[in-house]
C-alpha cells in the first residue's frame, strides 16, 4: 500500500513563517545588479555604497581595547559597566544640554552592542502581539532594520515617505489618524540615513506630544549625529527637545547612538540606549535573555571615547574637507546639495538609479547605491528611485577621484 504524502510544511524543519516577509538587504540587491558587469581594469575599485568609515580609528582608544584584553577572562554584565553608563550620561548631559543629574546611569542607560543589533531587539521587547494589528511606524526611504524588526515581532510596518518637497523631513502630520491609533512605536532617523536631514527641536516636540496623546513610543536612531559641519549648530536630539519642553523623565522618548560613526570604530561594536526608565527597564529585562552583553575590554576602549571629543572634532573637518571638494565637482554637473549632517549626499539624478548605478560601475569602477534599494512603494510612489546615495566615508584623495570619475561618467554620458 502507497504511504500518504506528507503536507509540505512538514517536510522541512519548523521555521519563523515571519522570516519569508523580509526583504533581500539592499547590498544583496546591488551585488545582483552589478553581476555580469566588468569594470575598468586600469580604474582601481572606489565604493561609496556603504556607510562604514574609513578613516583612522582613534589610537588611544585601540590601544585600550589591547591593555584591557585580559578582563575578557570573565563574564560581562548585560549593564555593562558603572563606569561606562557614567560616561555615557556625561556625555549625554553636555552634548545635549541635558540638566546636571538629569540621566540616571542605573535606570535610563543600556550599552549595546552596537545599534544595529539595538535597534532590531527593542521592537521584539516592546511590541504588544496581543493588540488587534499593531504597527511600527517609519521613514522611507529609510535603515532596512527597521523593517525587519517590525515585521519579526509581529507588527506591520507603516511608512511615511520624506521627499524633496518636504526637504527630506517627515510630514507627521500627514499620517492617517488610523495609523496614530495602532501605532505602538515610530521610528525616527535624525540626521537621516541617507537624506541627512535633520528633525527641527519643535516638530520633535510635536511627536512627542502626539505620542502622549495616542501612547506610543519614540526611537530616535540619532547614529549621524555627531557628523556635522557648524561647531556653533550640532543637531538636536530627541531627549534635548523633550527635556527643554518640561518632559524632564524623557517619558516615551528614547535614543540610539553609536561609536561606529562618532569615533569610527564600526568594528568594536559598541553603542548605547537612553530614555524613558520604565521602557528601559522593559528592555534590559529582554536583554538579560538576548545576550549580547559587550565584552569588558570595549567596555574599558568606550568610556575613553565617550570622554574624549578632541577625535570627534578631527573627524568633522576630515568630512567637511570632502564635502566641499566633491560638491565642487559634483554640483555643476549633478543636482546634488549638502545636508544637514551625516556622511551621505543624496542626489536626485533626473532618471533610473539602477541604470546609472550599473552603468557608472562599468564605465569608472565606482560603486553607489541605487536609491530605490533603500525604499518601498508607499502612498503611491518609491520616493528613493531617481536618487542614489553616496557614502562619503573613504579618504579625502579618493572620494575626491570618485567625484571626477562621477562627473566624467556623467558628461560622457548625459
Amino acid at each position: 500500500m502507497a504511504q500518504p504524502v506528507r503536507p509540505n510544511y512538514i517536510q522541512r524543519p519548523y521555521m519563523n513563517p515571519d522570516l519569508a516577509k523580509l526583504h533581500p538587504y539592499p547590498f544583496e540587491k546591488l551585488a545582483q545588479l552589478k553581476q555580469g558587469v566588468e569594470p575598468p581594469q586600469n580604474k582601481s575599485a572606489i565604493s561609496l555604497s556603504i556607510g562604514e568609515p574609513k578613516h583612522d580609528a582613534p589610537a588611544f582608544v585601540l590601544e585600550k581595547i589591547a591593555s584591557s584584553l585580559s578582563l575578557n577572562g570573565q563574564y560581562p554584565l548585560t549593564k555593562g559597566s558603572v563606569e561606562l553608563r557614567q560616561s555615557i550620561a556625561s556625555w549625554l548631559q553636555k552634548r545635549f544640554h541635558l540638566g546636571v543629574n538629569s540621566l540616571d546611569a542605573e535606570k535610563n542607560i543600556l550599552p549595546v552592542t552596537g545599534t544595529r543589533e539595538a535597534l532590531f531587539a527593542f521592537a521584539q521587547a516592546v511590541i504588544d502581539r496581543s493588540q488587534k494589528n499593531p504597527a511600527v511606524l517609519m521613514p522611507n526611504p529609510f535603515y532596512q532594520i527597521y523593517e525587519g524588526a517590525a515585521l519579526l515581532a509581529g507588527a506591520e510596518p507603516v511608512f511615511y515617505n520624506t521627499t524633496q518637497s518636504t526637504n527630506y523631513l517627515p510630514d507627521f502630520d500627514a499620517i492617517a489618524e488610523s495609523d496614530w491609533q495602532r501605532c505602538q512605536f515610530i521610528y525616527i532617523c535624525t540626521p537621516g540615513n541617507p537624506t541627512g536631514a535633520v528633525i527641527p527641536k519643535k516638530q520633535l516636540q510635536a511627536l512627542i506630544e502626539k505620542a502622549e496623546k495616542y501612547n506610543f513610543i519614540i526611537a530616535s536612531d540619532e547614529c549621524y549625529s555627531e557628523i556635522y559641519f557648524d561647531e556653533n549648530n550640532p543637531p538636536t536630539g530627541l531627549l534635548q527637545a523633550a527635556y527643554e519642553m518640561g518632559n524632564t523623565t524623557f517619558k516615551r522618548c528614547v535614543v540610539f547612538h553609536s561609536l561606529s560613526k562618532r569615533s569610527n570604530l564600526p568594528g568594536m561594536r559598541s553603542g548605547f540606549v537612553a530614555g524613558d526608565a520604565e521602557v528601559m527597564q522593559a528592555f534590559f529585562k529582554y536583554r538579560t535573555y538576548h545576550g549580547c552583553a559587550m565584552p569588558p575590554a570595549h567596555q574599558q576602549a568606550s568610556i575613553l571615547a565617550w570622554n574624549d571629543e578632541q577625535h570627534v572634532i578631527e573627524n568633522r573637518k576630515l568630512y567637511t574637507q570632502k564635502f566641499d571638494a566633491v560638491l565642487k565637482i559634483l554640483q555643476p554637473v549633478m543636482n546634488v546639495a549638502k545636508p544637514d549632517a551625516g556622511f551621505y549626499l543624496w542626489p536626485n539624478i533626473g532618471g533610473s538609479d539602477t541604470e546609472f548605478t550599473r552603468n557608472l560601475f562599468a564605465s569608472e569602477n565606482v560603486t553607489v547605491l541605487p536609491g530605490q534599494f533603500l525604499s518601498r512603494d508607499s502612498h503611491g510612489m518609491n520616493p528613493g528611485s531617481n536618487h542614489i546615495r553616496l557614502a562619503l566615508v573613504a579618504s579625502v584623495a579618493e572620494t575626491i577621484e570618485a567625484a571626477q570619475r562621477i562627473k566624467h561618467f556623467i558628461e560622457t554620458h548625459s
